[in-house]
């Protein structure tokens, strides 16, 4: 049985046809249904979308049923899911050990890779001055639970690009939360990892555009002019972190004037045919800068915070002046976890990662006491 597959399902006497969606790790001999699609009464996004799961609920089986029938059907439904979209699998991009590893090792996420002697072609800008703005993502403590997606899609009047453009890979979240497998596929390990620019100070996105478009500021963010953009492409085909969107169609054309009330006033709404990606929250960055100017005081460190490092319930991304070498952004980034996404391209990125740990019972996993790196999409 493949997804997409149409079935059956028959429990105590009620039946529901809808598709299935194959995901390892899922045991033997059970199924899982979510509830809350399949709505008539609701939001026009969400309205006659997907099946409607309670009619098999009852008193006596609200959350967990046991007896369930599954017939296989002829019908094949389509199912956007962007789980396996812009994936980089099988490069060193999920670091990850055990507790004792780390121990001995306390740099082993870096070592994963061997890094050649590096030189850019171009005369480098002196970036040791001013604000200059990172981003930490703890591996650690992320859930994937995409509260950081819906952030940034509200934040930053990112458009909802509809079930056929996602079947065709051309959703326009600005960060994506990737989710790799590895192991035995009955029984697998899954870790996510958010993805969003890096802020490369050696851009490779900048070097192809033909209109110089993408560009870099004096505090090393890799910003989009949009009124110059011409839609090539070209740089989202050498972003080696698939992080650039390029919108297709003008969403937003025929928007009624009540819903442009919910866009954010400070950030542009795009129309068709340029690129667009993370900014880092540029305005809340300029907007908090102007405020501490007009104080006549400095910026106190944790006072800025992107969308999705303040939606992140878990706390796992961190965001900060580079140049304060008393901030926590510094700390977490010259810690021994931290690593840096295909550094070894000499993209030089401002976002950095902190390798995952793990402590297993010894007792419970024998074969398990080696680090790995990357993992399947």
């Amino acid at each position: 049985m493949s997804s997409g597959q149409v079935v059956t399902l028959t429990l105590a006497g009620k039946s529901l046809s809808l598709p299935v969606f194959v995901q390892p790790g899922q045991a033997e001999d059970t199924l899982l249904l979510t509830l809350g699609y399949g709505r008539e009464v609701c939001g026009h996004a969400g309205k006659a979308v997907g099946v409607n799961a309670y009619p098999l609920r009852s008193q006596n089986n609200r959350y967990v049923a046991r007896g369930a029938s599954l017939a296989v059907g002829s019908g094949i439904t389509a199912l956007a899911s962007t789980q396996s979209h812009w994936s980089m699998e099988g490069r060193a991009i999920i670091r990850k050990g055990t507790l004792d590893q780390f121990k001995a090792d306390p740099h082993f996420a870096r070592k994963a890779v061997e890094h050649l002697p590096l030189r850019s072609l171009w005369k480098e800008h002196d970036y040791s001055k001013g604000y200059q703005w990172g981003m930490v993502i703890d591996l650690n403590a992320c859930t994937g639970c995409s509260a950081c997606v819906i952030a940034c899609q509200s934040e930053n009047n990112i458009p909802v690009v509809g079930k056929e453009q996602v079947l065709n890979q051309r959703e326009m979240h600005w960060i994506r939360v990737d989710r790799y497998f590895e192991g035995d596929p009955a029984d697998p390990e899954l870790v996510f990892q958010p993805m969003t620019c890096q802020q490369c100070e050696n851009a490779p996105c900048e070097q192809v555009c033909p209109v110089n478009a993408t560009v870099h500021d004096q505090e090393g963010l890799n910003a989009m002019v949009y009124n110059r953009c011409i839609g090539t492409r070209y740089c989202s085909n050498n972003c080696p972190y698939k992080v650039r969107r390029f919108n297709f169609f003008n969403y937003t054309g025929d928007t009624p004037e009540l819903k442009k009330m919910q866009h954010n006033p400070n950030v542009t709404v795009r129309s068709r045919g340029v690129m667009e990606k993370c900014t880092f929250c540029v305005q809340r960055i300029n907007e908090k800068k102007l405020e501490v100017k007009q104080a006549q005081r400095e910026l106190q460190d944790g006072e800025l915070q992107t969308a999705c490092q303040q939606a992140c319930p878990a706390s796992a991304i961190h965001f900060g002046n580079l140049t304060d070498a008393n901030s926590n952004i510094v700390k977490q980034r010259n810690g021994d976890r931290a690593y840096e996404l295909l550094s070894e391209l000499n993209t030089k990125p401002r976002n950095s990662f902190l390798a995952k740990l793990k402590n297993p019972n010894p007792a419970l996993h024998k074969s398990d006491q080696h680090a790995t790196h990357g993992g399947h999409a």
